[in-house]
């Protein structure tokens, strides 16, 4: 099993997705909604919107997983973050880099992933929006373009978050001046 790779700009990167003021909070029903739609489009049984951390990849949001959280060094979302590039694994027993992965030997059985990284700014990917299957499967270039409209949205949900965030924080700095 290959761990991913740290990115050049992991301080930066870490630095950013800490500001977003995502990890571990509730659930929100616009991610879901983006997840559950992915799984529909794509007739798979799991998709997440994964932040990356030093040590592990947290799920914002995620269908048809029961855990919250997986550990970063056999996390494949943690390649296409190392990489910010789109990832595309058809058949993961036949892939040396994840044929002995936990995840793929055990529970969830993944045979098919595809991910999309997500950036916050040029350069700066924090985690990804990525579909799991349990069977192999090919994954075509109009398939790819749909999954990266979605990893968009899933980007402008981010920034949403954000804005918000810094609104109530705003109304708080003004309510305590009064």
């Amino acid at each position: 099993m290959n761990a991913p790779e740290i990115p050049r700009q992991e301080a930066e990167r870490l630095i950013a997705l800490r500001g977003l003021q995502l990890l571990d909070s509730n659930a929100d029903k616009g991610f879901d909604r983006l997840t559950e739609l992915a799984t529909k489009i794509f007739d798979l049984p799991m998709a997440m919107i994964t932040l990356i951390d030093e040590d592990r990849q947290w799920f914002k949001s995620h269908q048809g997983l029961k855990v919250c959280e997986t550990p970063r060094r056999i996390s494949f979302c943690g390649h296409v973050v190392a990489d910010g590039q789109p990832m595309v694994i058809n058949n993961a027993l036949r892939d040396p880099r994840f044929s002995d992965n936990p995840l793929v030997t055990g529970s969830p059985f993944i045979r098919f992933y595809a991910g999309f990284p997500l950036f916050v700014a040029p350069g700066v990917c924090v985690g990804t929006l990525c579909l799991i299957g349990t069977l192999p499967r090919a994954f075509e270039d109009a398939e790819m373009d749909r999954l990266r409209l979605l990893a968009a949205q899933a980007e402008e949900l981010i920034e949403l978050h954000v804005l918000r965030a810094q609104a109530r924080q705003r109304e708080t700095l003004v309510g305590s001046t009064h």
